[in-house]
């Protein structure tokens, strides 16, 4: 394998695992927000019944998001460059879903890590386009 083609594996790999961060501190900081508990409680979160659908949608979106470093390693070629650009847009645009919400609260955490969490994911699709030609 090209140097330069570990260094980008490594790079989206490393980017993977910071956007499963910030997933988690923004779940984490969101029941610290005044109703959600009781929300939760009372089975809705965002205005959405939880449902088992619901929440198979989250546990496979997490899924992906914690399997992508170990696949991005690993997955040869033009798999490996489309499964990340596919992916890394899929995410880009749930979490535009989600600032349209944090906004409309006017949530400056959840701004602030939907934000950073879009430039990640974009940064994933960035370097999955850009990346140079694979050996298969």
């Amino acid at each position: 394998m090209k140097l330069e083609n570990l260094e980008v594996k490594l790079k989206i790999s490393i980017l993977w695992i910071v956007s499963s961060l910030i997933g988690l501190s923004s779940g984490i900081l969101s029941f610290m927000e005044p109703g959600m508990i009781e929300d939760l409680m009372d089975g809705e979160v965002a205005g959405m019944t939880i449902t088992p659908e619901f929440l198979l949608l989250f546990a496979i979106l997490i899924l992906i998001a914690v399997i992508m470093p170990f696949l991005t390693l690993t997955l040869k070629g033009q798999t490996n460059r489309w499964t990340n650009i596919i992916l890394g847009i899929v995410f880009t645009a749930f979490s535009i879903l989600d600032l349209k919400d944090y906004i409309t609260k006017q949530s400056g955490y959840g701004i602030l890590l939907t934000l950073a969490g879009m430039a990640v994911t974009g940064l994933i699709a960035w370097y999955a386009w850009k990346w140079p030609k694979q050996e298969d």
